[in-house]
């Protein structure tokens, strides 16, 4: 894994993921405020996000990008990442998460959708991008709205990993 691959926008710019970033998203996954948008809610550790790159990223059914800030340090703020990957489907499952709470409401994630879903259209070769937002999670799904994504079925009563349940929406996006 690389990190010379840069995507830029006007506001953030997306990288590739190195192992190097595992002390942020550890950092962020435990933030309460990502880990409580994720039906995934245990403690994140760096041997979980080991795992997660031996067993996904590094076998090619996961991609994942860091989210930098355009500022001169090109600060990472949060990641965004293509799981389940098929090819023979040119399916994928998008997932994005701010990190810093700093970072959130200056539209970096809408931003990112769009950047990240032309790129994986193109560079991936998918035809379909689905994800799953919690129903009540307005500020997400007005920013997968804006990107493009239009819901295609309610799932209730989702189960978290604390036991928890809420109601999700499924959304997709098809290569236009």
């Amino acid at each position: 894994m690389t990190d010379t691959m840069w995507i830029t926008g006007q506001k953030i710019s997306l990288r590739r993921m190195t192992r190097q970033d595992t002390p942020l998203i550890v950092r962020w996954r435990n933030n309460p405020r990502v880990r409580g948008n994720f039906i995934y809610r245990e403690n994140f550790t760096p041997q979980t996000h080991e795992n997660w790159i031996r067993d996904h990223v590094e076998k090619g059914d996961v991609v994942q990008l860091i989210i930098c800030e355009n500022d001169p340090g090109r600060r990472p703020v949060g990641s965004v990442y293509y799981r389940d990957i098929d090819q023979a489907a040119q399916t994928a499952e998008y997932g994005i998460f701010i990190g810093e709470d700093d970072a959130t409401g200056k539209g970096y994630g809408n931003e990112t959708a769009q950047l990240a879903t032309d790129w994986a259209f193109s560079q991936l070769h998918l035809q379909k991008i689905f994800l799953r937002v919690f129903a009540d999670n307005v500020p997400a799904r007005r920013s997968y709205e804006h990107a493009g994504f239009h819901k295609i079925q309610d799932l209730p009563n989702v189960t978290c990993s604390d036991g928890t349940e809420r109601d999700m929406i499924l959304m997709s996006m098809e290569r236009g």
